[in-house]
C-alpha cells in the first residue's frame, strides 16, 4: 500500500509538471528504467522474505557482462560461449554467498560485504590485466551477437510506441516469482526460513537449501541483467554497479518487504522498481537539476516505509479485534 500510494503521488507529481512526461513514449522509457531495476528488485525481494541481504548484487551484474565479453572475445567464440560461462560463474558467486552463509553462521551483511569488494577489486584488475584498459572491447560484429542482442535487449514495437524487451522479462518473471511465492511449498518455505528460521528447521524446512537457492536465484537475475547491458552496449566499463545493490534493496523495502525477514510480495517491489523508474525519468522531463534524484528516492523510501508501517499496524490491530 505504501509503494502504491507512493508511486500514485508521484506519477500525478511529474504529470502536473512535465507535458512531456504524459506521452506514450515517455512511459515506454519508464518502464525500461524500472524494468532494469526491477528484475533484480524481485531476486533481492524474495531473498529478503528469506531473511537475508545480498550487498555484492550490483558489482555482481558487471562481473557477468565483463565476463562473457572477455571470454567471447579473447577466445575468439560464438558470444552465445561467453553468455554460458557468465551464467556458470554468476551462479557460482550466488552459491559462494549462500554456502558461506549456512556453514559459518556470519551475518549475511558481512559475507556479501566482502564478496562485494572481492568482485570490484577483481573486475578492475582482471580487465586491465586481459585488455590493457578499464573496459572491454566491442562485441558487436562478433558471431552470436545479433542472436543474444534479440534476447536480452531487442526492442518491440507495442501499441504504437517502442517497448524493450527487458519490461516483457520483467512482467513474466514477476508473474512467476508471484506464483512461486504464494501457491507453491518452496513459498511457503521461504517465508518460514525469513521469518524463524530454527522454528521452521524443526518442522522440517530444508532452511539451507532455501538460503542457497535464494542467492543463486540472485546470481542469475545478475547474470540476465548484466547480459542485457553487454547486447546493449557493446562493451562494459569494469568500475559499473557499485551503489545499485542500494537501489535493489530500497526497491524491495518500498515495496513493504521487511529487513528482518518473513514478510512481504512480489507486486510491491515491483511497483517500487515503477516509483524508481518514474523518478529518475520524470526530474529529466521536468527539467530539474539530477542531483536532487537521491533526495527524491531516500524521501520516497522513507515514506513508503512509514505508510506501509502504518497499514502493518492497522491491519493487525483489526485482525486482533
Amino acid at each position: 500500500m505504501g509503494a502504491l500510494i507512493g508511486a500514485l503521488a508521484v506519477y500525478v507529481l511529474f504529470w502536473a509538471v512535465a507535458p512531456t512526461f504524459r506521452q506514450l513514449d515517455s512511459l515506454s522509457t519508464v518502464l525500461y528504467q524500472s524494468s532494469t531495476l526491477g528484475i533484480m528488485g524481485l531476486a533481492v525481494a524474495l531473498l529478503m522474505i528469506g531473511g537475508e541481504f545480498d550487498l555484492s548484487a550490483g558489482v555482481a551484474v558487471t562481473s557477468s557482462a565483463l565476463t562473457a565479453s572477455m571470454v567471447a572475445f579473447q577466445f575468439t567464440l560464438n558470444v552465445w560461449s561467453g553468455v554460458l560461462v557468465a551464467l556458470v560463474l554468476s551462479l557460482a558467486i550466488g552459491a559462494f554467498n549462500g554456502l558461506m552463509l549456512v556453514r559459518t553462521r556470519l551475518p549475511s551483511f558481512l559475507i556479501t560485504l566482502g564478496t562485494f569488494l572481492m568482485l570490484q577489486g577483481l573486475n578492475l584488475a582482471i580487465t586491465k590485466a586481459v585488455t590493457g584498459n578499464v573496459a572491454t572491447d566491442s562485441i558487436r560484429d562478433m558471431e552470436g551477437f545479433e542472436q543474444a542482442r534479440q534476447v536480452f535487449s531487442s526492442t518491440l514495437g507495442i501499441g504504437g510506441t517502442n517497448i524493450r524487451v527487458t519490461v516483457l522479462w520483467w512482467l513474466g518473471f514477476a508473474a512467476l516469482a508471484a506464483w512461486v511465492l504464494l501457491r507453491t511449498k518452496y513459498g511457503n518455505w521461504i517465508f518460514a526460513a525469513g521469518g524463524d528460521q530454527d522454528s521452521a528447521r524443526a518442522v522440517g524446512v530444508p532452511v539451507a537449501f532455501v538460503k542457497v537457492s535464494l542467492f543463486m536465484l540472485v546470481g542469475f537475475t545478475a547474470w540476465f541483467v548484466g547480459m542485457h547491458q553487454l547486447f546493449a552496449f557493446n562493451t562494459i566499463q569494469s568500475g559499473g554497479g557499485v551503489g545499485n545493490e542500494l537501489l535493489y534493496i530500497a526497491a524491495a523495502v518500498i515495496g513493504g518487504c521487511l529487513l528482518t525477514g518473513g514478510y512481504g510480495s512480489i507486486t510491491g517491489p515491483v511497483i517500487g522498481a515503477f516509483l524508481f523508474g518514474m523518478v529518475s525519468q520524470g526530474i529529466v522531463y521536468a527539467d530539474w537539476d539530477p542531483d536532487w534524484f537521491m533526495f527524491f528516492l531516500g524521501a520516497m523510501l522513507l515514506l513508503a516505509t512509514l505508510l506501509n508501517l502504518y497499514v502493518r499496524k492497522q491491519a493487525t490491530r483489526r485482525r486482533g479485534a
